[in-house]
């Protein structure tokens, strides 16, 4: 089965794009920043990492992440790779709206005005490391360099995933 995504309806060059990816987390971050500590939640320790990782053919296809560290034991903790059914749906909505340390308060947030965020009592950040991959290119942030980027099988998109665990890996840490 191919999966055939159209190309992004902008083209930004690479420039262009990191600038805005970096914008759009350094906003998300003032933001969860504000309302939790607005909330009065205390968060001893989140390490959140993000990045992005070139694959394929002259690391064309650069796909982002989020890494989120295990609350518990990082150096001993499993590290779970997360993908976000698809194809388009971002890996933020997997970090916010299911397994990741924070959720937002709908109780606390007003329509139109900004989200408050709380702590996932059920975060799976509480028992592992959990990289959080916008995957394929076009999904989120990650994004390709070519238009033949954008065309990408379950075959392809397997192997692009593969290829990113094995250098993400060597950029982790631990």
């Amino acid at each position: 089965m191919n999966l055939h995504l159209p190309p992004p309806k902008c083209q930004l060059s690479n420039s262009e794009t990191h600038i805005t990816n970096m914008m759009l987390f350094y906003v998300f971050t003032l933001l969860l920043l504000s309302n939790v500590a607005a909330s009065k939640s205390i968060i001893n320790s989140l390490l959140l990492e993000t990045g992005y990782i070139g694959v394929g053919e002259l690391e064309a296809v650069q796909l982002f992440y989020y890494f989120i560290e295990s609350e518990r034991s990082p150096e001993d903790d499993p590290l779970v790779l997360w993908l976000t059914g698809g194809p388009g749906c971002s890996a933020l909505c997997g970090l916010v709206y299911e397994i990741g340390p924070l959720s937002f308060d709908y109780a606390k947030s007003s329509v139109g005005g900004e989200p408050v965020f709380a702590l996932n009592p059920y975060s799976w950040t509480k028992i592992a490391n959990i990289i959080f991959l916008d995957a394929p290119a076009g999904t989120g942030f990650s994004y390709s360099t070519t238009l033949e980027g954008y065309d990408v099988s379950d075959t392809l998109s397997a192997a692009q995933t593969y290829e990113f665990l094995r250098k993400v890996r060597e950029s982790l840490y631990f």
